[in-house]
């Protein structure tokens, strides 16, 4: 029996799981707020968020009242925690003027006790462009952009049907460099029809950059989109192995850490809004269809708000902003924790399981053991890491931490489950 199996059977041993009744937490986990704002200038066909096409008369100022009220509404729930981050995202969050996001942040600083080093995060698409307006959500507080570039070539662009070229795309990076400096560039690969040589091309447009951080995400069928329902022509599985094999190794050698599954840092820039998701943190989230998952010292609970934008505002104005809220059962917590944690290349400490979870190591310790002699997780036993093996098969790993009454349910690609809070879940 390898090390972590000896390691899990001797907390089997000493703590019976079938004794735990509910979660106990000594302290909270980290708190970060999410804010949703779901319309685009147009439906992408391979987005499974919760986004929509941007209505002629946007409800700007209604929205951000019903954010305030949202939030206002939450408040009982983390009355008194300290919030890390706050991620405004989409949807097409930059569609907003730079004085609705203003009065957004103000709002979120009366209410809540924001640390004052919080990082503020705001996603932008380069169709939406404007100097000035870039420099008021920096003037807002906003202190992290997050540039939907996807690529900077005009033929793939044209197939992901974004509303940008790839000169605005240079443009708007350009700018949001100058202005934020602190810069996500969000891209794609094994797009339509992409070679290895195209893929090398969009990496190295995007290095001429220097960016503090760089998300690369493979294109995918979600279902419930376009590209689901009519497949553009894709890379096969060994050309799409390549081309992200390439793509991995430009940007090592560029000295990004690929410190997540799709994310890659300059030392010190990793997203921090993020890596609280993936460390199984707290976060509530207002907006339409936002998702909220909240610790308290007896248990977690998840929230989910109306998705739709109109119905959202109406049940907003009713007092009613949720849709569905439940509580995490015992059995379901090896799976929602490790699902987060084993996207992190070097995984979590040991410990961070009982912090978030409020429960022992001993009820995961069968499943660790197995993943361990599969040779998908790390045999040490003071962390769980996923192996090398156990990286490029993430969603086989993920998989055996599914309840049993689960495990035949598991979704096709578990690597793809979005830590996104507004996106499908």
């Amino acid at each position: 029996m390898c090390a972590d199996a000896t390691h899990a059977a001797t907390v089997v041993a000493r703590i019976d799981p079938g004794a735990i009744a509910r979660p106990r937490f000594t302290a909270l986990p980290p708190l970060a707020l999410y804010v949703h704002i779901p319309w685009c200038i147009s439906k992408c066909p391979y987005c499974d968020f919760n986004s929509h096409a941007a209505p002629e008369a946007l409800p700007e100022d209604a929205y951000v009242d019903a954010l305030i009220a949202d939030l206002e509404s939450a408040l009982p729930a983390i009355w008194g925690r300290k919030v890390g981050t706050v991620f405004i995202g989409g949807g097409t969050p930059s569609l907003f003027s730079a004085q609705a996001i203003d009065r957004l942040l103000s709002a979120v600083r009366a209410r809540i006790p924001l640390a004052p080093d919080a990082e503020v995060t705001l996603e932008a698409n380069p169709g939406t462009f404007e100097r000035a307006k870039f420099a008021g959500f920096f003037a807002a507080g906003v202190n992290r952009l997050s540039v939907g570039v996807q690529s900077f070539d005009d033929g793939f662009l044209h197939a992901l049907g974004r509303v940008h070229d790839g000169d605005e795309a240079r443009r708007a990076v350009e700018a949001a460099l100058m202005i934020f400096g602190n810069v996500n560039l969000d891209l794609m690969f094994a797009l339509p029809q992409q070679t290895v040589a195209d893929a090398r091309r969009d990496v190295a447009s995007a290095l001429q950059f220097a960016p503090p951080h760089l998300s690369f995400y493979h294109l995918t069928l979600e279902p419930n989109t376009r590209f689901h329902a009519q497949p553009p022509p894709l890379p096969d599985d060994e050309l799409a192995a390549d081309i992200e094999d390439a793509v991995l190794q430009m940007l090592q050698d560029a000295a990004y850490l690929h410190y997540e599954t799709s994310a890659h840092a300059k030392p010190g820039r990793e997203c921090r809004h993020n890596v609280n998701y993936w460390r199984f943190g707290d976060y509530v989230g207002i907006g339409a269809g936002a998702h909220s998952k909240l610790s308290f010292p007896d248990r977690i609970v998840r929230q989910m708000r109306w998705k739709q934008p109109r119905q959202y505002l109406d049940r907003v104005a009713r007092g009613e902003p949720l849709q569905d809220e439940f509580e995490l059962s015992l059995d379901d917590l090896p799976f929602e924790f490790m699902l987060n944690a084993l996207r992190l290349t070097d995984g979590v400490p040991t410990t961070l399981y009982a912090e978030r979870t409020g429960v022992p190591l001993s009820t995961a310790a069968r499943m660790i053991a197995r993943a361990t002699d599969k040779g998908l997780l790390s045999p040490d036993p003071a962390v769980l890491k996923p192996t090398p093996l156990g990286r490029r098969f993430l969603n086989d790993l993920q998989g055996l931490f599914l309840p049993d009454a689960m495990r035949t349910r598991v979704p096709a690609s578990t690597t793809k489950v979005s830590i996104h809070p507004a996106a499908p879940q």
